[in-house]
């Protein structure tokens, strides 16, 4: 035990002697929640409009300005031809335009379908099908206007129909914010990058200057070198992801509504596997440099992508869904999501820590078994 207790200090001295590593694992945290919390959205809050209005009558202007008071649309740009429609679409810098014909108030007075033309850019095809629904509720509300001023204008009552109205009700996130969908996400994130990248750097480092075979000759057993150099991590990442949390709560008000203790051992769960990745890597390395890559591009890319954290799983090809199964991160995201935005707890999510658990005495001792192999 006071072997452990040594090495531990030596590990927490060469943080002291290194003020940058502070400020990698206490700061920095910190600022990308802020940078990936405001950039890490889908959602589509001023949709850039052109519009080529060809009937120029009270109607259609009346249209154009239901698009205008909605919040969402800014027009940018008013086209005298197709020509500048195509123009403005190619470059980008809009995303749908909208084509009144000529005879848009006619066809109304007649009571014909009068139809317009959306050209969207479609190069973002989430942003293109969530303006599409802007623009549907804006065209339903504007025909069902034209109908009841009809009915009004000649003295008649409209006569509804039976009909289903959908009475919505939004649970956990109810004004529908990407952020709040990301921002938990990225405490696992954050997680991964403390315990993976920076466990299998200091390990590696060691290799570089040539201490790890001085302690490899001390009195010293391979489980407690490993137990000693993994802790300060552990301490480590469980103080960045309480730093992370109280910033989440405060910066973007998105509190905790579960259980902070089960996400705590939560965390503890997962942490074991990504030091487990971590020691993988250290043995596979000989340089920073090296570890750095394996770390980033063979064990962190594939995490983000295949947990769930940006993409949903269900959306993916059926073979890569099964390939997501054997991702620590999957687990660990869908308990984050849960405890912070729906308040469950162990009850309800026993199953992914019981799979974290399992994963990460797995990978951790296998990766151990491997290290000392190495070490002696």
């Amino acid at each position: 035990m006071k072997n452990i207790l040594h090495i531990i200090k030596k590990e927490f001295l060469q943080f002291k002697r290194d003020p940058k590593m502070f400020g990698i694992i206490l700061v920095a945290p910190v600022l990308q929640l802020i940078l990936l919390g405001y950039a890490a959205t889908l959602d589509v809050i001023i949709v850039h409009t052109l519009v080529f209005d060809q009937d120029r009558s009270e109607l259609s202007k009346d249209y154009i300005a239901r698009f205008e008071s909605s919040g969402f649309f800014s027009i940018d740009y008013n086209a005298t031809n197709y020509n500048e429609v195509t123009e403005q679409i190619n470059s980008g810098d809009i995303i749908v335009a909208v084509v009144i014909p000529n005879d848009f108030e006619k066809k109304i007075h007649r009571h014909e379908t009068a139809k317009v033309q959306l050209l969207f850019n479609g190069s973002d095809g989430n942003t293109a099908s969530i303006v599409a629904g802007y623009i549907s509720n804006i065209t339903a509300k504007f025909s069902q206007n034209l109908l009841q001023d009809y009915f009004n204008d000649n003295g008649r009552r409209a006569i509804h129909s039976a009909q289903i109205t959908p009475v919505i009700r939004v649970w956990y996130n109810p004004l529908l914010k990407t952020r709040n969908f990301m921002v938990p996400g990225i405490v696992g994130l954050l997680l991964s990058n403390i315990t993976l990248i920076l466990a299998s750097l200091a390990i590696v480092k060691e290799k570089e200057i040539g201490t790890l075979e001085q302690l490899i000759v001390t009195p010293i057993k391979p489980f407690e070198l490993i137990t000693g150099k993994m802790i300060p991590f552990i301490i480590l990442g469980f103080a960045a992801v309480i730093i992370v949390i109280t910033a989440m709560t405060f910066i973007f008000n998105i509190p905790v509504r579960g259980s902070v203790f089960f996400l705590l051992f939560a965390s503890f769960l997962y942490v074991l596997s990504t030091l487990g990745f971590g020691l993988f890597v250290s043995t596979i390395s000989q340089t920073q440099q090296q570890a750095m890559m394996i770390s980033i591009f063979g064990i962190m890319v594939p995490m983000v992508y295949l947990s769930g954290f940006a993409f949903p799983i269900e959306n993916m090809p059926e073979i890569i869904q099964y390939i997501s199964y054997i991702i620590p991160l999957r687990y660990f995201v869908a308990i984050i999501r849960g405890v912070i935005l729906k308040g469950t707890g162990f009850a309800e999510l026993w199953i992914e820590a019981l799979v974290l658990l399992i994963m990460g005495i797995g990978i951790l001792f296998l990766s151990s078994l491997r290290f000392r192999k190495k070490i002696e």
